[in-house]
């Protein structure tokens, strides 16, 4: 990110250039389209994860500059919060026993992190919000040590102007004000990353968007906040408010906020990188030497490396990814919809899931979002986050007769979206022994509604029960959680119990 990232330093002129850089990048972009000089279909997906540190007490530890050094991998990496690190698995093809094989270095890795981080008293946590985390962990001085999180806090701080405020009303309500973005960090989420040719990426995006309260209400995984119960899935709103560089003026002025679900489906790629320009100020005005229109009419592919950054600074829910590999351009969907965890089958099972829908939806005859008003799609968004694996979605009727139906989301997965699942895999090539292994963890998933969320409820109330102190049942809620998250099965099959006191200090974590 340049020089200033270390100074800091922006003035008048650097935003002036960065924006005529920006508008530079776009119109660099419309013309490797038209030129068509995309690379060509490659069938790749990727996949990041976010992670938690915790102590054996369950509580959130700010130790990621002393475990990455142990780690010692370059996928392993920084994140917003002290506690948080981040795996990144490189692209894989998408076809044959892919989502074994991603099982696999899934469960090495995090192994090898976990016994490392183990060694400095932490261990690694898979989960959307660490159930532990206080007030007192989410503070500025608890980001992590690199220059870029502390830039990015002070241009979001200054562009607001005055602290955050959190106002979140769910089974319970939490309301809190931040002078700075930490509170962000508490959002650990799973990327999804699949890469597309600019014919097919409206089509993937949509159905992507289409079935986003879908993948919430399977894989909520965040209930809980400053020890309170929220909605099943508190990312959403926590992430919204925690970036939301709008004062409240702005906000009744109708401006975006710079996390949103968007507001309408699109024709092209070009269209949502066009629309982050026009709505979305600058935060990082940081500016390359490259000239991309320059490097375009030598015959060269330009990085845009100013609508890259600009493009990493507005938080949509399925994001659009300009990238080079080898010299050529290419696009991705970015899903970054789901909370992390809560094991290694489970988030495989949700990427299977995942991409057999958007597969099989994006070449459907009369597709999706030509039946579902982009604003129901929005709307199920917003209840699969408040109810989980209860709620209820809006979704076109089966057969020619039209309309929409309100179903409950494990009866629409079970009867209509499964078998396309099915059929999307199939058309991936992916083997039919992964194809059935995964999605039958989701069908238990629904023929049993049990979620990461739904089981961390009903887990911590169980715990409230056997007369367990709020901050006492969140911490054995979570050192279960730890436990059973580390032993691999998936948590449909986890059992329900109270879980234990916390036990005496110096043991092993879980």
């Amino acid at each position: 990110m340049g020089e200033k990232v270390v100074s800091g330093a922006f003035d008048l002129s650097d935003r002036q250039r960065y924006r005529r850089k920006l508008h530079q990048c776009l119109e660099g972009l419309e013309r490797l389209l038209a030129e068509r000089r995309f690379d060509r279909p490659r069938n790749l997906m990727g996949m990041e994860i976010e992670l938690n540190l915790a102590g054996a007490d369950g509580m959130p530890k700010m130790m990621n500059g002393e475990v990455l050094p142990r780690i010692a991998s370059r996928d392993f990496q920084t994140e917003l919060g002290m506690f948080n690190l981040e795996v990144n698995i490189v692209p894989h093809r998408l076809d044959g026993r892919v989502f074994d094989q991603l099982a696999e270095e899934l469960r090495t890795g995090l192994g090898y992190a976990h016994r490392k981080a183990s060694e400095v008293d932490a261990g690694i946590v898979m989960i959307g919000i660490l159930p532990t985390l206080g007030h007192a962990d989410l503070v500025a001085a608890n980001l992590s040590e690199a220059a870029r999180y502390t830039l990015l806090n002070d241009q979001m701080v200054a562009a607001r102007g005055e602290d955050f405020f959190l106002d979140i009303q769910g089974v319970e309500r939490m309301v809190s004000t931040s002078s700075s973005i930490t509170p962000e960090a508490a959002c650990t989420s799973v990327q999804l990353h699949l890469q597309v040719t600019p014919a097919r990426f409206a089509a993937v995006w949509n159905a992507a968007q289409a079935v986003a309260g879908v993948q919430i209400a399977l894989g909520a995984n965040s209930p809980f906040l400053f020890g309170k119960e929220l909605w099943r899935e508190s990312r959403p709103p926590l992430f919204q408010q925690a970036t939301d560089t709008r004062p409240p003026e702005l906000q009744n002025q109708g401006v975006r906020p710079r996390t949103w679900f968007g507001e309408r489906w699109v024709g092209s790629a070009y269209e949502l990188f066009e629309e982050n320009l026009r709505y979305f100020p600058p935060l990082l005005p940081i500016c390359e030497e490259e000239e991309p229109l320059r490097v375009l009419d030598e015959g060269g592919v330009p990085g845009l490396q100013e609508l890259v950054l600009h493009n990493g600074t507005v938080y949509r829910w399925n994001r659009p990814v300009y990238g080079l590999a080898a010299g050529v351009p290419h696009l991705r969907v970015e899903n970054r919809v789901l909370p992390a965890g809560p094991t290694v089958t489970d988030v495989i099972a949700n990427a299977a899931l995942y991409y057999g829908l958007v597969r099989a939806l994006a070449e459907e005859s009369r597709p999706v979002w030509t039946r579902l008003p982009f604003s129901a799609a929005a709307e199920n968004f917003d209840t699969a986050c408040q109810h989980g694996i209860d709620a209820e979605l809006i979704w076109p009727r089966p057969g020619r007769s039209g309309g929409l139906t309100r179903v409950p989301a494990v009866k629409l997965v079970r009867d209509e979206l499964l078998p396309l699942a099915a059929a999307g895999l199939d058309a991936w090539n992916i083997e039919p022994a992964d194809r059935d292994r995964y999605l039958g963890v989701i069908e238990e998933r629904c023929r049993r509604r049990v979620n990461g969320a739904s089981w961390q409820v009903d887990t911590y109330h169980r715990a409230r029960e056997a007369g367990l102190g709020r901050r006492a049942a969140l911490a054995a809620t979570t050192r279960r959680y730890a436990e059973l998250m580390h032993s691999g099965e998936p948590v449909h099959s986890w059992p329900k119990s109270a879980p234990a006191p916390c036990p005496r200090r110096g043991g092993r974590p879980s």
